[in-house]
């Protein structure tokens, strides 16, 4: 007679709605490369807005939602990484996208000293160091002449045009310059967001992920198994600054003028992206997604009512914080269970005929 009897234990992470996402996933990439065979020019500068305060926002999310590192000084990565690549194209001459790669080293060569003082300080005390550091980075900038100083500069005409790459979507697609550098940057952005998607998720299933999750729980039980707390959090801090710094760098190749006060605007590039992380489930990587499309769609529909938009954001953050506090992709997952990321690891028996 055959029994099933289970023999031994399996760890499995993956669940069936994360293998038919992964396939969909796959197939909405596929399309978004396309996408400007049939997009217009202004759709695909929509979608490099999206794409880039999501890579943001997974940057905070990573931060502050796995870490435990509540962050409002984001903008010093963006605003650093921005006029290490506008440096690198105006006082060297070289290519813009030498430029991105640049303002992402810029950003984590910034986190490392940094690092050391805003660790020192806990919980809100840490949030205003981070911002303390964001503005003391502006006011350098503003310092600097052959930027721009304090009003700001532009990209050389030509610099944008000549990019590796453009001459090749010119010809690809028979259209001008201009918009030839907004279908790379798009790609470029596509790209970042896939591969930081990507890479958290992978950091999170690994045993560094479990290490910066039982930091974030309980700093010193961790210690107690031998978690070193200091360095999982400066290698995340670091890890973050340059993903944010490369985000940043690419955000300015395509608005190709800067001044300080754009590039470290702690609205735009801090306010927003937390927001989005609120709106959408915070500690999820689901929940980016859901709160940069929320946020997309809620600027189109008020784009016409100036300084209310940003009161109707504030409120909708109040009501989502007060009746769905893990956001809406977390109400999301309470209702049904579902997972398109999932990261906790679960213990099954693994059956076998006896």
């Amino acid at each position: 007679m055959s029994m099933q009897a289970p023999t031994a234990w399996k760890v499995e992470t993956r669940t069936r709605a994360s293998s038919i996402f992964c396939l969909a996933a796959f197939l909405v990439v596929a399309l978004g490369f396309v996408a400007p065979l049939f997009l217009p020019r202004s759709g695909i500068q929509d979608l490099f807005f999206i794409l880039t305060m999501l890579v943001l926002a997974q940057c905070w999310n990573l931060l502050a939602g796995y870490a435990g590192l509540v962050s409002v000084g984001q903008q010093a990565f963006v605003g650093l990484g921005a006029y290490a690549m506008f440096a690198v194209v105006i006082l060297f001459g070289l290519d813009p996208l030498v430029g991105v790669v640049a303002g992402g080293l810029a950003a984590a060569l910034l986190a490392i000293p940094t690092g050391f003082f805003v660790f020192r300080l806990q919980g809100a005390y840490f949030a205003i160091g981070t911002w303390v550091i964001a503005e003391v980075v502006r006011l350098a900038m503003a310092q600097v002449k052959t930027l721009g100083g304090g009003t700001g500069t532009s990209l050389p005409s030509r610099a944008p045009r000549d990019m590796v790459g453009v001459n090749l979507v010119q010809n690809l697609f028979g259209v001008r310059s201009a918009q030839a550098v907004d279908i790379l940057c798009y790609w470029l952005a596509l790209a970042l967001a896939v591969a930081s998607i990507v890479f958290i998720y992978r950091l999170l299933r690994s045993r560094q992920g479990l290490g910066l999750a039982a930091v974030r729980d309980n700093a010193q039980a961790a210690r107690a198994v031998g978690v070193d707390a200091l360095k999982v959090k400066a290698a995340t801090y670091v890890i973050v600054a340059f993903i944010t710094g490369l985000a940043g760098a690419l955000i300015y190749v395509q608005k190709a003028r800067i001044s300080p006060n754009a590039a470290f605007a702690v609205t735009d590039w801090t306010a927003y992206v937390i927001f989005i992380v609120v709106i959408g489930g915070i500690g999820s990587i689901e929940g980016p997604i859901v709160g940069v499309i929320v946020l997309y769609i809620l600027q189109s529909l008020l784009a016409d009512f100036g300084s209310w938009y940003l009161l109707v954001l504030g409120l909708i953050g109040i009501v989502v914080m007060l009746f769905a506090p893990r956001g809406l992709w977390g109400l999301f997952t309470e209702r049904t269970g579902i997972q398109l990321f999932p990261v906790r690891r679960i213990l099954t028996p693994r059956q076998s005929n006896k």
